[in-house]
């Protein structure tokens, strides 16, 4: 039996109150929980600029990269559970426009499949198919299998396969296959509710505009002001109207809520255990990076070389992923516990005086993880010291 000790939780929450006073994010909702509780709390404010909204338990928020977990992977594992293609058939039998047949279906879920980790396609690019003949044509940085890059590019491919395959666009399929099975009424893209209701992000794409380099200048798209209600991301909002199978995806703590129960009781409705099974596996094992099927695992040095985002005390058998907007979603199965952290990390504050949240995550799941004992049944949780 799993128990809460009210006291230390309390010490994880406010590790996020003090972020929020230290300026490392105007605002967070954080989402601790297992099959039976849920414990969800609000901080700061949704957004500061153009005015000050704040934060609710209810917000929506730009999941970015979380997109990958929690739409295109269930999309992309459903269609090989219905046995549309095998994990290891090569991406160029689904998506001709790929020409290096040793690219894998499963090389993409891992982050495996020689790719890059990004390019600004929507320099040239509109719609699926220009992006998807356009990373047909970025050259292989290494041999498929060989090493871990964390790729946007391979992610974007995995969204196009489930248009092909599927025939149907990819908010639609995620729909009918993830989110209406499970409850999910309000996580979707392209929102359309009042932005009170949504957690503002960056000022225009100051990140993108640096990463873009010299051909950043000739670019005449790039939005100005405060970016609230519509995808963070570049390559989601610029070239594909805010819907990609990488980033763009908008949800609540209360839908991710439901979202994670589902992987905690071995994937149904909308999975199957032998699925669950495969993608929460470290599959990179010698590699630089552990990483299952789309989802991030702790390291598997005893000394890393640097801070997770996962923190030291969840199981080995934790698996989860992060966005860059600020958000974070870890599970652990043997504690049977859920941790969602969405923040607005990208929005302006008046300034920053402590840890930022990559040294805050960490922080505040070791905090969790040291509130969530599992007893044997009939077991109490320790007293606090």
């Amino acid at each position: 039996m799993c128990a809460v000790d009210p006291a230390r939780l309390e010490r994880a929450f406010a590790v996020l109150a003090r972020g929020v006073e230290q300026g490392a994010f105007a605002g967070a909702v954080a989402a601790v929980g297992g099959p039976d509780q849920l414990v969800v709390r609000a901080f700061g404010h949704a957004a500061l600029r153009p005015e000050k909204i704040p934060m609710r338990t209810g917000t929506l928020f730009d999941l970015a990269s979380l997109t990958k977990v929690v739409a295109a992977l269930p999309a992309v594992l459903r269609l090989v559970e219905e046995g549309a293609f095998s994990l290891d058939a090569p991406v160029h039998a689904i998506l001709p426009e790929f020409p290096d047949e040793r690219v894998t279906v499963r090389h993409l879920l891992t982050h495996t499949g020689g790719l890059p980790a990004w390019r600004p396609l929507y320099l040239d690019c509109r719609g699926w198919d220009e992006y998807l003949r356009a990373i047909g044509q970025v050259p292989l940085e290494s041999a498929p299998g060989t090493r871990v890059v964390y790729s946007d590019l391979g992610f974007i491919l995995l969204g196009g396969i489930v248009v092909r395959v599927t025939g149907q666009p990819l908010a639609d399929f995620c729909k009918s296959a993830v989110f209406d099975p499970l409850g999910m009424a309000e996580t979707c893209w392209t929102p359309r509710v009042d932005r009170s209701r949504i957690a503002a992000t960056e000022e225009g794409n100051r990140t993108e505009y640096g990463m873009a380099g010299s051909r950043a200048a000739e670019f005449g798209r790039w939005r100005r002001g405060i970016l609230w209600g519509e995808a963070n991301d570049g390559n989601a909002f610029y070239g594909l109207d805010g819907v990609s199978s990488h980033a763009g995806l908008f949800s609540t703590a209360a839908d991710l809520a439901a979202y994670a129960r589902a992987w905690l009781r071995g994937g149904a409705p909308i999975l199957s255990r032998a699925a669950v099974a495969l993608a929460t596996r470290n599959l990179t094992p010698g590699q630089a990076e552990a990483r299952g099927l789309g989802w991030q695992k702790p390291p598997a040095d005893p000394l890393p070389a640097r801070s997770h985002s996962c923190g030291e005390l969840l199981s080995p058998a934790s698996f989860g992923h992060t966005g860059f907007t600020g958000t974070s979603l870890w599970i652990d199965p043997e504690r049977q516990l859920f941790v969602i952290l969405l923040t607005n990390r990208l929005h302006p504050v008046p300034r920053r005086a402590g840890p930022d949240l990559f040294a805050l995550r960490p922080a505040f799941h070791n905090a969790v993880a040291a509130a969530w004992d599992c007893a044997d049944e009939g077991g109490e949780a320790p007293e606090t010291p």
